[in-house]
């Protein structure tokens, strides 16, 4: 019985394709298991059916390494790690974010009707017009969302969100703030600021305060939008709702606050450092290789390719060796000078990538 109430849960999970099985995983399930979507016969056959595939499904989990500990965690949804999240840096993370949120809606933003975008534009907007405690609203607008980042990533995250949105709400009620300028510029810069930098460091601590980007991306699998239109909708709405409250000039002050928060979220998150990664194509190639490596400490990856193809000159062509490195946005132009100076006619791209991880990208060479 055991298994076949693990196996049931484990097939519903896979047929979904979420949590424990990818869609490749789930139709391998599907085809050996010979599960089909209904079955008009008598209930104990019908009994007798399910204990088979379910045993049979038992029996291929098995065949895939996955251990029974592996298979109860499947069946009963995703597990809560809480070292990850007491972990020492997520603490500090949070405790930072959530700070400097406070500073920013009490100190910057509520008392001048500053609006930024998503959950915290929303709260904003109510509190002013229905005179609804701000922590409240943060609280409650919030909680479908941290539902929706469970289904979505899972029981951690959303115990690390909901423990964030609490301790912002606690310190919107008990932290004293005073209020710090009433310079429309200011307001918007700094109440920008502080605010995505205090959701930037939430982030990096594995939650959230603003439910946005988790609904936005839901709502993106479900009806087909990218999560930037569902974004530019919500916010579009949001500030147009400001501009008919508090104003025009209000709502295009809450439109640079907006901006502001976005840019430092994005640099909290991401890091100053951008990386880029440079694709050379060169005659000397040999030349560009030891410019990269020995001169400025990066690693390469070279594929072999063929240039020419020129208009005019389409049949001269000849084998050549393409050079990509990942560098940051501060080390770029001194790489592409360094490579013109050896060879002008040297061809280059650039691509922005939005994450890199393992090996030599941090290890650079002082000049």
């Amino acid at each position: 019985m055991r298994h076949l109430f693990l196996g049931l849960r484990v097939f519903m999970r896979c047929r979904k394709a979420k949590n424990g099985c990818s869609a490749e995983s789930s139709h391998f399930f599907l085809t050996r298991c010979q599960i089909r979507p209904r079955i008009s016969i008598g209930s104990g056959t019908v009994i007798q059916l399910i204990l088979e595939r379910v045993r049979r499904v038992y029996r291929i989990c098995l065949n895939f390494g996955v251990s029974n500990k592996s298979f109860s965690q499947m069946a009963t949804g995703t597990t809560i790690h809480w070292k990850e999240i007491f972990s020492p840096s997520s603490i500090l993370y949070t405790l930072l974010g959530t700070s400097f949120a406070t500073i920013a809606l009490k100190g910057f933003m509520v008392p001048n009707h500053y609006l930024d975008g998503g959950v915290t534009g929303i709260s904003i907007l109510l509190h002013e017009a229905f005179h609804i405690n701000m922590s409240l609203l943060l609280l409650v607008i919030n909680l479908p969302f941290v539902w929706m980042g469970f289904r979505k990533m899972g029981a951690t995250f959303a115990v690390q969100s909901l423990l964030a949105i609490l301790l912002l709400s606690l310190l919107m009620v008990y932290a004293d703030v005073p209020k710090v300028t009433d310079d429309k510029i200011l307001i918007s810069v700094f109440g920008g600021f502080l605010i995505g930098l205090g959701t930037g460091l939430v982030i990096k601590g594995g939650g959230i305060i603003d439910g946005l980007e988790v609904v936005a991306d839901y709502t993106n699998k479900k009806y087909g939008l990218t999560t930037g239109e569902i974004i530019l909708f919500i916010n579009s709405t949001l500030f147009l709702l400001a501009a008919l409250y508090f104003g025009i000039e209000t709502a295009m002050y809450s439109i640079l606050t907006y901006f502001t928060a976005t840019k430092t979220v994005d640099y909290v998150v991401d890091g100053f450092e951008e990386f880029t990664a440079l694709t050379v194509i060169s005659r000397e190639s040999d030349t560009v290789k030891s410019i990269i490596v020995n001169d400025f400490g990066k690693a390469i990856s070279v594929y072999k390719g063929e240039r020419g193809y020129l208009p005019g000159s389409f049949d001269v062509h000849a084998d050549c060796d393409i050079v990509m490195t990942v560098v940051t946005r501060l080390e770029l132009h001194r790489i592409k000078n360094a490579i013109s100076d050896a060879d002008p006619t040297a061809f280059f791209y650039v691509q922005s990538i939005k994450e890199v991880k393992g090996g030599l990208v941090k290890k650079t060479k002082k000049h």
